[in-house]
């Protein structure tokens, strides 16, 4: 009996080592993102309680800022924003680096703000990481882009425009048609 539990603990803990993937289906392509659990625990369960959710499906991506990063995941086609669950605690002293392709949760000046929205790093902005941010606390990465950097691309390239309280609004909308879990690695 013994074997069988140190077996099941051991199973257990490499399951939970595995990394998940998220797949982004968009009107500009596929991109996939690996989620780092180990690392973000807090942010990725968050996550992915809204990625099964359905939360993404019809969202945009409101924010596209060609030298910095592309941001959504709150605002539906229309441009309301989508009522979220409570804000997650900040989880960004955890060794991952807002590098390219990274993905990080979007906040407000409240460091335990960061509720859906999401944006991913399109060029290296460490000043976005806490050891160097001005507020000293950063924001959280929590998974990498690894695949379809060029769809990321895709949508940093779309000329943006100021729309009301939206500064940076591609003037041709951006939508997530489905956020789903697809797999583990």
């Amino acid at each position: 009996m013994k074997k069988i539990s140190l077996l099941l603990a051991a199973l257990l803990v490499g399951a939970a080592s595995q990394a998940q993937v998220v797949k982004f289906s968009t009107s500009e392509g596929d991109f996939r993102v690996k989620l780092d659990a180990e690392k973000a625990p807090k942010t990725v369960a968050n996550f992915l309680q809204y990625v099964k959710a359905g939360f993404y499906s019809g969202t945009v991506f409101h924010r596209v800022i060609p030298t910095f990063m592309v941001q959504g995941g709150g605002y539906g086609r229309d441009l309301k924003q989508k009522p979220t669950k409570a804000p997650i605690p900040l989880e960004s002293n955890n060794g991952l680096l807002n590098v390219r392709g990274a993905i990080a949760m979007a906040r407000t000046g409240d460091p335990n703000s960061a509720t859906a929205q999401f944006f991913v790093n399109v060029v290296d902005n460490p000043f976005l990481d806490a050891a160097n941010a001005r507020d000293g606390l950063g924001y959280a990465v929590f998974g990498q882009v690894i695949e379809g950097m060029d769809v990321i691309d895709k949508i940093r390239d779309i000329p943006t425009v100021a729309n009301g309280a939206f500064e940076n609004l591609p003037t041709t909308p951006v939508i997530i048609n489905k956020a789903t879990v697809e797999k583990q690695q």
